[in-house]
């Protein structure tokens, strides 16, 4: 009956080279990656890497295994092919993933902490732009945290909810499936161009929708599903999996990045508890209602259902919040209240109109500027000077990026104070195994050799070979679990005396 679950956020952003159209995207984004882990290491020591040992990108949550043969090449994720690939001090992975950088933020346990340290990130990448811009030979870089080039190319942001293994896959597609379909209404970042190319010049809800064309499937760059069944728990497989959500736009707006994350563990709580089981909200046709909801402005489309009714993307999440509402009670926790309190704001603010939702949600700040010029110029929805709005947004440049532009004159709401992102930029979060990984990166930079979500992976002078710390407990390594152990240990090498004396 809570928000509370490990949860994080993956999410690759948008280069570009301005000058300098012919170099390449992949190497661009290494040069990104290297210059901020270059920044934050001891001088003359090499970077830490990933480990790689624990991957398995090709479980099917179905119950298989595709081969690898029969796997597109972007899908073999657990093979190193020497691009910058580091664990950051505060507990993340940076590193270079399908010609984007990529910011796998921490693991934390509320919808609140996950979207801080999403946030981090992208104080990380706007410090690697920047390392790379006062270098004598650097080249100018932009970022931007959105979804898609209009050029026909898409970019992702995941969301990783981890969930108790026994709740059928079955259960998860069918009443997932709807809640992602209709919560577009407010995790939309906004998006000028319909298709997949942008072809059509006309203004939708979110980035992500125009690129799913199936409905459950393995992939996440091709024939991208609504459900994806990537079944990888980075946990002890016979009790958890985790739930690879990836038809989420990239927020800006701090709020609808809480949103998303906490309505979304909410309805997974009440999946899990089965207390579902009697509704009926899965569509007729889901990849459909996936594109139609995103290109509803009014929020009057009604999504033909499967048992022969129809309802709007804005009813069918008023009936998932009256359901939500219930399964909590009276008392609920103070951040699943304010999850609910939120949820309830949202629907009510898209039933005003835009404007009412622009302080909020991405879609309406980003729509509310564009319909400003528009009015003011006499403009149509293929001026070029919208589209630059349209991805001007998303740049992650203080000085340049209209969301930050929104928050500075009090018309995006913020969640965070400076010195907070500041703080999840630097330290890990404590809640989780992110802490111990974190902090070994940050107390024992030359002895940490790799990482990954499940190990800490040592090299200790003097000793031929590597010393691995399994991880496989999320909520182990925490601050209260190994904090006093850290405390107590100069180096690596004590740390690993002592965990081994406590059989830890």
């Amino acid at each position: 009956m809570s928000v509370h679950r490990v949860m994080g956020i993956e999410t690759e952003f948008g280069i570009s080279t301005p000058g300098h159209s012919t170099m390449n995207a992949m190497a661009a984004s290494n040069v990104i990656v290297n210059a901020y882990a270059a920044a934050h290491m001891p001088l003359g020591r090499r970077m830490n890497s990933w480990d790689f040992l624990r991957e398995s990108p090709l479980r099917d949550a179905r119950g298989f295994d595709l081969s690898r043969s029969e796997a597109d090449p972007s899908q073999l994720t657990d093979q190193d092919i020497g691009l910058a690939n580091v664990v950051l001090t505060n507990g993340a992975r940076l590193y270079v993933d399908h010609a984007h950088p990529e910011y796998s933020a921490p693991e934390t346990t509320t919808p609140r902490d996950a979207t801080l340290w999403d946030r981090a990130g992208v104080a990380v990448m706007a410090e690697a732009v920047e390392q790379v811009q006062s270098a004598p030979d650097g080249v100018p870089m932009v970022l931007y945290k959105n979804n898609t080039d209009n050029k026909g190319a898409s970019y992702g942001c995941h969301e990783n909810y981890l969930m108790a293994r026994q709740t059928p896959f079955a259960e998860i597609v069918r009443l997932l499936t709807p809640f992602l379909i209709s919560r577009q209404i407010f995790t939309g970042a906004g998006r000028l161009g319909k298709g997949q190319h942008g072809q059509v010049l006309e203004f939708q809800l979110t980035q992500r929708a125009d690129f799913f064309e199936v409905e459950v499937g393995l992939e996440t760059t091709m024939k991208r599903p609504i459900i994806n069944t990537r079944d990888e728990p980075h946990a002890d497989p016979e009790k958890f999996r985790r739930l690879h959500v990836i038809t989420g736009d990239s927020n800006m707006s701090d709020s609808a990045t809480l949103l998303k994350l906490g309505t979304t563990s909410l309805m997974l709580a009440m999946i899990e508890a089965g207390v579902l089981n009697d509704r009926h909200w899965y569509p007729q046709r889901p990849v459909t209602a996936m594109h139609q909801v995103s290109y509803d402005l009014d929020f009057t489309w009604q999504i033909p259902l499967a048992f022969g009714r129809s309802m709007s993307a804005l009813q069918m999440q008023s009936d998932m919040l009256e359901a939500a509402r219930a399964f909590c009670g009276n008392a609920p926790d103070p951040e699943t209240a304010e999850i609910l309190t939120l949820w309830e704001a949202a629907l009510i603010c898209i039933q005003d109109g835009p404007a009412a939702c622009a302080a909020t949600m991405d879609w309406a700040a980003k729509y509310g500027l564009m319909q400003s010029y528009r009015h003011r110029d006499q403009l149509n929805w293929d001026a070029p000077q919208l589209q630059a709005i349209d991805l001007q947004y998303a740049d992650i440049r203080a000085n340049k990026g209209l969301a930050f532009h929104l928050e500075r004159t009090g018309r995006l709401k913020r969640l965070f104070s400076d010195a907070q992102v500041e703080d999840a930029r630097v330290h890990p979060p404590t809640s989780t195994r992110a802490f111990f990984r974190g902090e070994c990166v940050a107390r024992y930079p030359t002895e940490v050799a790799a990482a990954s979500w499940d190990s800490v992976v040592f090299d200790i002078h003097g000793q031929e070979a590597l010393s691995r710390v399994p991880t496989p407990d999320p909520l182990r390594g925490t601050q209260a679990h190994v904090g006093h152990i850290l405390d107590a240990a100069p180096d690596a090498e004590a740390l690993l005396r002592a965990l081994g004396s406590q059989g830890r």
